[in-house]
Order: structure tokens, then sequence, then C-alpha cells
């Protein structure tokens, strides 16, 4: 058994796809689990898989055998339910493989996007760190024999040099400590969230973000239309997944306008979850019954939006931050050249 550490999005969507096609061939959940198991390499993988066995040996459905677990979100345990419910179990595992592939394919592009500034700018500090307090103390001396003393500028990076120097153990533990925060706000549910709602508030980040809630939602919808849930109870479900307050309000006021006799493109309108055209597409969709269909061409849309937005950003900062360390290590050592070369020449 797993030490109950959550599945990843990229294990579950596995998980989803596998059990989806021998679904699909005509077999049994019970025993689509059975193969998995008898295939299985990954010894924590087999004790998932014999756990889930086991309980279904007892006689419950197979979404308690997953709940059971606790390592499968409870959207998927849900969904599934639904989808036994329905008689669609095969469709509802193949729209989850599909979903939860997005997820994965969605915390990636984020750990790129977050990942490669954070990198650069470590290094400009570093390289910052280095000249200030390594190279400084080397100009000094020279300053020194040549009979003259720093100034200016020069100066107030020697004194912040020698601070560095003094703290670097102190400096150490801080950025330990920065390390530490940044993994475990990678690692951990509670750590992500966190994260997730500060970038959600910043002003350049708050659309890259919004967009992402927006095809969750989308991807959410088209799940809970093709498992046969009504319009209502999916605006609930899917509410909980967006992972975005202000997409989660917007939803809510959704749900009471269908609630109170309102089309869903009209209340998606309305509230303005989706753009004109996409409102648009969904009327049609309704309209010729393909109403999942459009949604997840929706997702679709707004996934290949929020790549172009990660692209284009990772572009820009990309020569920004090239930029910005060779103007400070240029001034750095241009505040120390200018004035030697005024003391050589006076020499001269």
């Amino acid at each position: 058994m797993r030490d109950k550490k959550a599945l990843s999005n990229a294990e579950i969507a596995s998980f989803c796809s596998q059990v989806s096609l021998l679904i699909q061939a005509g077999i049994t959940p019970f025993e689509s689990i059975n193969i998995l198991y008898n295939d299985a390499k990954n010894s924590k993988g087999a004790d998932l898989l014999k756990t889930i066995l086991d309980i279904c040996k007892q006689g419950e459905p197979f979404h308690k055998a997953l709940a059971a677990t606790e390592v499968f979100p409870d959207y998927m345990v849900h969904m599934i339910a639904l989808g036994e419910d329905s008689g669609n179990l095969d469709d509802c595992m193949s729209s989850l493989a599909i979903y939860y592939e997005k997820e994965d394919s969605i915390a990636a592009s984020i750990k790129s996007a977050v990942t490669y500034p954070l990198i650069m700018i470590l290094m400009m500090l570093t390289v910052i760190f280095v000249l200030v307090s390594k190279v400084m103390p080397i100009f000094k001396q020279v300053f020194n024999e040549l009979g003259s003393e720093m100034t200016g500028v020069a100066a107030s990076l020697l004194s912040l040099g020698d601070s560095l120097n003094r703290y670097s153990f102190i400096l150490l533990i801080l950025i330990c400590i920065v390390l530490l925060v940044y993994v475990l706000s990678r690692k951990t549910t509670v750590g992500r969230n966190t994260t997730a709602r500060i970038l959600q508030g910043l002003p350049f980040t708050r659309n890259f973000y919004l967009n992402i809630a927006c095809e969750r939602f989308a991807s959410g919808m088209a799940i809970c239309l093709s498992s046969g849930i009504d319009i209502y109870t999916s605006l609930d479900i899917t509410k909980q997944l967006v992972g975005n307050q202000l997409l989660s309000d917007k939803i809510e006021k959704c749900r009471k306008a269908v609630q109170e006799g309102a089309g869903f493109s009209e209340a998606l309108t309305v509230c303005g979850i989706f753009n004109h055209l996409y409102c648009q597409m969904l009327a049609v969709g309704f309209k010729s019954g393909n109403a999942d269909v459009v949604l997840r061409k929706i997702a679709d849309g707004y996934r290949n939006t929020t790549d172009k937005k990660m692209q284009a950003l990772i572009s820009i900062l990309e020569p920004t931050l090239v930029i910005i360390l060779s103007v400070i290590v240029g001034l750095i050592l241009l505040s120390v050249i200018l004035p030697l070369m005024g003391i050589m020449a006076s020499i001269g």
C-alpha cells in the first residue's frame, strides 16, 4: 500500500487510460484491475492495485474501492460513481484520462514558466555576489598600492561586499530557507495552493491563471455532460475544480442563473465566464447535441492560448534578464575601472 501520498496527474491519467481500454474491450472493472495487478512491475503500484482488488472482492463497487485507497482525488471518484450509475464507465474513464493528461500538461507548463526565471535570477544574484564580495576587494588592494582609495559607488559596493562576507553564514541560512520554502510550495498540496493564490493575485499572472481555470472548467463540464449529469449539478461539481476564486464566484452566479431558468450559454455570457465566440459555439453545440464536444474544443482553445502566452512570456524574460545582468555587471565594473583609469593617466 502506498503511504497515502496522492497520485500525480500523470499516474492518474495512465490508470484511467488503461482501465478505459480494458472496459471498452468488455472486461469488468474488477477483472481490469486484476489484469493490471498481474502486469504491474512497480511494487508500490502493485500494492495499490491489490488493495483495490481486496475491497472489490468484499462486494464494494469500483468507485468505493478507489476512494478507500485515499490516493485518488474526490472529483475522480465522484465521476466514476456517476459513470457506474449511468452505465458509461468506459467513456467516463476515457474522459478522465484526457482531463488528467491536460492537468499534467498544465502543471508542467507552470513549472517551466516559474523555474526558468528563478534560475536566471539566482544566476544573476550569484554573479553580483561574487563581483561585490570577491572581485571588489582585489580592486581595493590595487587602489591602495597606487596610493588612492575607492570613492562613490565603488566604495559603497565594497562596503556591501564586506557586509556580505561578514554575514555570509546568515545569508547561506536564508538561502536554504528560501529553497526549502520553494520545494515545499511545489511538493505539498498546501504549498501549491498558497503559491497559486499568490500568483492569481499578481497583475501580470492573473489572466494566465484565469485561462488555466477556464480550461479546467470547460474540461470538467465536458466530462460531466458526457456522463449524463444535468447542467446545474455539473456547475456545482466543476466549481470545486477550477482552483480560482474569481472564476468560482462567476460559476456560482451562473449556477443561480440556470436555476432561475436561464439557458446555459446565456448564463455563461452574462457571468463573463467565456467570451462571446465560445458562448455562441456552445449554444450551437447544445442545439446539435454535441455540447461536450464543443466544451472540449473550448478547453483546447484556452490551452493553446495559455501555451502561447507562456512562450511569449519566456521569450521576453530571457533577453530582459540577460540585459539586466549585463547592465548591473557593467555598472559595477565601470564604477571601479573609470577611477582606476584616471589614476593611471595621472601617474603616466
